[in-house]
């Protein structure tokens, strides 16, 4: 089994003073896991101990954290080619910029003590992003050389995303370095602020260009540009019309977005302060608009940005995560053949509430919901010319990993695996539901409104699995109204269905991707929203013969 190693970034510490705490951590954070959800069956915070990202990928994938006092030094200390691919690695940038390390200055007076401290409360010395971002290359080709792998994964949350990005679409390739998609295979990131850090008051936007606080002008979007793009200076050369460049979009030709995932969380009110000033629609600190390289996969999940209920220590991220890494099937949905052009305002808003489920987990892989700020906009699927929060391109994005991959994991470890009943098929479920309001003059109109009552509500079962002879995939699907009893009790889910419809999905094979088209219920159909033509296409990749993540048909 080839196993790339793993490289963690962390996000951003502050000022000084945060980053001397956080380099206490021998991890960075990345090890921390969490013993709480949201509500048990008592109405109160349910025990779930979640072991963190790190333990989670050496006990479920049979990795190693390497380190004998100092993860860099055993690196530099080993022979070329003795170290194991299956390795985590944590990038440890901020110990440069901490006082910690260093002997306090002799004969510092009370003053002096008090002026030292106030000024790591609010500033950042010794810590700059494109200096990050070149030790980050530095240290890809150290661990590349080191265990012999081609390539790197880098797990990112936060800050630490835009460390990356700007090593991917600055720094590499240029002054002799190689291509970014040389050296890293996949990049997924936790609450990273692609499109940077807004705040609901002005006010604030201004002083955090201006002033920058503890470097926080790093998350500005006009001076994004600068560390970000070859050949420009942090703060300097922004486009002057300031909408010809989109942070949130990163060259194919660099680094394909289809291998980039984003976790965008959506829970603001389990986040410090900042949640105040942020507002509504963000995970306390970063906007769900912003969090996403556009054309990449994503997951919503309501998680905040950091802490106890935070995405990093959470189910939710994880299981996105080791999915993206190394899940075997890539499955896309889509709708399609919905009414154009758009209708003529002012007209009914029309939105949908998504969720995703995958069979065996605890915990939902994906939600797009009006009660979380993030409902599907169906009015922008009509016409929508790029890829947004709203009107996600495609529908949803996710990743299956292979019955038999988890049979060799165990085969390693001499564990051997229950035995599964599902013949090595794998179940995902999407919920959708579809509802309108009456907005007229800014304001709702709400006469004839049901609130959180749908128009129409269902839920599509998919099960994707190899065909007879194992050279290729099936999958099979039903709405969960054509279903009569358990779910569970149905296996193919299209052996619920009258014998002339228990047949796989038609699908027809592109470029080694399988292409299907399920069509939307007639209740569905009858919203003048969808149409008599609407359908979901379907989109299946075996990423162990196709070289690119699914787009959908």
């Amino acid at each position: 089994m080839d196993r790339l190693p793993i490289i963690y970034i962390r996000g951003y510490a502050g000022a000084t003073a945060g980053i001397n705490s956080q380099v206490d951590d021998p991890f960075y954070g990345f090890n921390l896991g969490a013993t709480h959800v949201r509500v048990g069956g008592d109405g109160d915070p349910a025990f779930y101990q979640f072991e963190g990202p790190m333990l989670r990928l050496m006990t479920d994938e049979n990795y190693r954290l390497l380190v004998r006092g100092d993860q860099q030094q055993y690196l530099d200390s080993a022979e070329p080619g003795t170290v194991s691919a299956a390795s985590l690695w944590v990038y440890r940038f901020y110990d440069q910029a901490a006082t910690t390390f260093v002997p306090p200055a002799a004969h510092e007076g009370m003053v002096e003590r008090f002026l030292t401290k106030l000024h790591q409360k609010v500033t950042a010395d010794g810590f700059d992003i494109e200096q990050a971002a070149a030790g980050l290359y530095t240290l890809i080709l150290e661990v590349r050389a080191k265990t012999g792998a081609d390539k790197v994964h880098l797990v990112a949350h936060s800050m630490g995303g835009l460390v990356a990005r700007c090593m991917i679409q600055k720094l590499c390739g240029q002054d002799g370095r190689e291509p970014a998609k040389a050296i890293v295979d996949k990049f997924f990131t936790y609450g990273t602020p692609h499109g940077g850090i807004t705040f609901d008051y002005g006010v604030l936007d201004w002083a955090e260009q201006a002033f920058g606080p503890a470097g926080a002008d790093m998350f500005s979007p006009p001076k994004m540009f600068g560390y970000l793009t070859p050949g420009k200076t942090f703060g300097k050369d922004v486009p002057g019309d300031g909408d010809s460049w989109d942070p949130q979009r990163i060259d194919k030709d660099v680094f394909d977005p289809a291998n980039i995932f984003c976790l965008v969380g959506t829970d603001p009110k389990d986040y410090g302060l900042s949640r105040a000033v942020v507002g509504p629609k963000s995970d306390g600190l970063v906007r769900i608009e912003h969090a996403y390289v556009r054309e990449a996969h994503r997951a919503y999940v309501y998680k905040s940005h950091s802490g106890s209920y935070g995405e990093v220590n959470s189910e939710e991220g994880y299981q996105n995560l080791r999915r993206f890494l190394f899940g075997r099937w890539a499955v896309s949905v889509d709708f399609a053949g919905l009414p154009r052009p758009v209708a003529a305002s002012p007209g009914p808003i029309w939105q949908a509430d998504m969720r995703l489920a995958i069979r065996g987990l605890s915990v939902v892989m994906s939600e797009q919901q009006a009660d979380h700020w993030c409902p599907i906009q169906l009015n922008e699927e009509l016409d929508r010319p790029v890829d947004t929060a709203d009107s996600p391109v495609p529908l949803l994005s996710t990743f299956l990993i292979d019955p038999g991959h988890e049979a060799e994991l165990s085969a390693e470890r001499n564990d051997p695996l229950k035995p599964t009943a599902h013949g090595g098929r794998m179940r995902h479920v999407l919920s959708l539901r579809v509802y309108q309001l009456d907005e007229r003059g800014g304001s709702f109109n709400f006469a004839n409104h049901l609130e959180q009552v749908p128009d129409w509500a269902d839920s599509l079962i998919i099960d994707v699995g190899p065909n007879d002879d194992n050279t290729g995939m099936n999958a099979w699907a039903a709405w969960n109204s054509e279903v009569p009893g358990a779910i569970k009790d149905f296996d193919t889910i299209t052996d619920a269905l009258p014998p002339v419809r228990q047949r796989p999905v038609d699908l027809t094979v592109r470029d080694g991707i399988h292409f299907g088209s399920i069509p939307m219920p007639d209740l569905a159909r009858s919203l003048p929203v969808l149409g008599a033509a609407a359908s979901l296409s379907l989109a299946v990749t075996d990423r162990e013969i196709a070289t690119a993540a699914p787009q959908p048909a």
